[in-house]
């Protein structure tokens, strides 16, 4: 780690935290679940879980909840290829009744890197997420540490906007060169973070190909922060 590495790590004050990806995943996947709920409502497959992720960000702001944020993705596809906008529907009530929020996992060290920043360090959360599954995942994982957490797209504009950390970062009363922001996606996490004047580090979870935009930090697992923070104390 380089000098001005170490000095930024030295400042923290405050951490703030992505929740998909970054301290927890779903048992099943959308690619999983995907085929599932095609099924269940018993339509042939016509689009991918990569076509669904891809139209994610396009609609956030415009939705209510997660259920009527996935059936605006799915009929805008159905719409692309010229098939029924109910048939996509159907197949969004189909994928809703299969997911489960509460049927998620810690991501490694995520769990040990909590509860070892708590007291430490100011914590809070910064999620793309809508509240209700969000605060169902929170409860399912006894995460109770954050002192807000901000739902883009729904309390403020959804990242990469600097609005929604910024809002976390005055819920803590810290400036923006005190705060690290950690997150999994490089256009949401890191260019928001970026935005907001503050230092990102990436969770890179596999991805092998150099990280654009540069995150200041890049950890294999969110356990790796915590070797980097207990390193700066020293």
């Amino acid at each position: 780690m380089s000098h001005s590495e170490e000095k930024i790590l030295a400042a923290v004050e405050a951490v703030v935290f992505d929740i998909d990806g970054t301290l927890c995943e779903y048992e099943r996947s959308t690619a999983t679940l995907l085929p599932l709920a095609f099924d269940r409502a018993g339509v042939e497959p016509f689009f991918s879980s990569q076509e669904y992720v891809e139209r994610y960000e396009t609609f956030l702001e415009d939705s209510d909840d997660v259920d009527d944020h996935r059936e605006a993705c799915f009929t805008d596809i159905a719409q692309e290829k010229g098939r029924d906008p109910e048939t996509a529907r159907a197949v969004a009530r189909a994928y809703a009744a299969e997911r489960d929020h509460t049927r998620i996992g810690w991501l490694d060290g995520a769990q040990e890197l909590l509860d070892n920043l708590t007291g430490e360090y100011r914590l809070a959360a910064v999620t793309n997420g809508g509240p209700g599954m969000q605060s169902q995942k929170l409860e399912t994982l006894g995460i109770d540490c954050f002192e807000t957490v901000v739902h883009a797209g729904y309390d403020t504009a959804a990242k990469p906007d600097p609005e929604p950390f910024e809002t976390a970062l005055s819920a803590v009363n810290t400036d923006p060169e005190q705060a690290i922001y950690v997150g999994n996606s490089l256009q949401a996490d890191v260019v928001g973070a970026h935005n907001a004047g503050i230092s990102a580090a990436w969770i890179a979870n596999g991805e092998t190909t150099d990280p654009t935009p540069t995150p200041e930090y890049v950890l294999e697992s969110p356990g790796d922060l915590l070797d980097m923070l207990c390193v700066s104390s020293q």
